[in-house]
């Protein structure tokens, strides 16, 4: 049992040397895609939201 946790744990090590981490630049940049889409997708669903309970009102009354 203990056998298995310890091969576990030094395969984890390994992989973890493997991994490349993004540089400060990388994650500037795509922090600020991110925040973009988030922007232009909020504004249209916003957008959809307000025609579409305007619709719903004009069908009420």
């Amino acid at each position: 049992m203990f056998e298995k946790i310890k091969i576990f744990i030094n395969e984890v090590k390994s992989e973890l040397k493997k991994v490349v981490f993004p540089g400060r630049e990388e994650v500037v940049g795509s922090t600020k895609v991110v925040l973009v889409l988030v922007f232009i997708t909020a504004f249209f669903l916003g957008i959809i939201d307000l025609v579409l309970s305007k619709f719903v009102e004009y069908i009420i009354k």
